[in-house]
């Protein structure tokens, strides 16, 4: 590996770390992350690293560097995050509101989920059963979200609403390119458990073709959908 391989590498990796810590205090826009030389000290690298670092975060627009007696590192942006159910997602790159794309996903998987009813055949159901045993299966929050993404995914297809199902597979790829962040709220493994519950009555509403238990199934997946949450402000529900 050449020297400049190695510094970019080592800058990568200390940007990574800067940028995970501000994720995980979830510091608001203008907090203070230290001078450019106690950096260094706290990631025990040399300046031309820091300096590459620093530069890979500014390039994504997470930090801003100011000169002179008062200057420093500075927080500059909050990538968006929302709250899904038990799991806090961040976005890098995003160009609309998460909330919209989001509610927009949900409207989607409603209305997939009530044609299904009627529609799906027994290879749809099998497909569904499968998505479902990824659900189960995943063992990290990302894991689990993508899991869950499919399943619906799979619902969709099931309903033969074919236009609708592209503008749904649009919305995936989207958030799955950019999705930066993905973290389990604390006690994560009860709402865990009872989104497994969830899906796997929604599943079975479906094979069986009961409207009434699809409806109340929906009416507990819509309450679990999404919170949004602006840097330095209170999280509110998004209905």
């Amino acid at each position: 590996m050449t020297a400049e391989k190695t510094v970019r590498s080592r800058a990568e990796k200390v940007a990574a770390e800067v940028e995970d810590g501000i994720y995980r205090s979830r510091a608001a826009v203008g907090t203070f992350l230290g001078r450019r030389t106690d950096l260094i000290e706290e990631h025990g690298v040399s300046p031309s690293v820091m300096n590459e670092a620093l530069q890979l975060l500014r390039d994504r627009g997470m930090v801003t560097v100011r000169p002179g007696p008062k200057g420093g590192i500075f927080v500059a942006s909050q990538p968006p995050q929302i709250r899904l159910g038990a799991l806090d997602l961040w976005f890098q790159g995003l160009s609309t509101d998460p909330i919209k794309l989001f509610e927009t996903r949900m409207y989607l998987e409603n209305l997939f989920s009530e044609v299904a009813l009627l529609r799906a055949t027994p290879d749809d159901i099998a497909d569904l059963e499968w998505a479902l045993e990824e659900m189960r299966k995943a063992t990290d929050p990302k894991a689990f979200l993508n899991a869950n993404m499919r399943l619906h995914l799979a619902i969709g297809r099931a309903s033969r609403i074919d236009m609708l199902v592209s503008l749904y597979e649009s919305i995936v790829v989207i958030i799955s390119s950019t999705l930066v962040r993905v973290e389990a709220t604390h006690g994560w493994k009860r709402p865990h458990r009872q989104s497994i519950e969830v899906h796997a009555n929604l599943v079975n509403a479906i094979r069986d073709r009961d409207r009434e238990r699809l409806t109340k199934v929906m009416s507990l997946h819509d309450q679990d959908m999404v919170r949004a949450a602006d840097p330095g402000r209170s999280p509110h529900i998004v209905k």
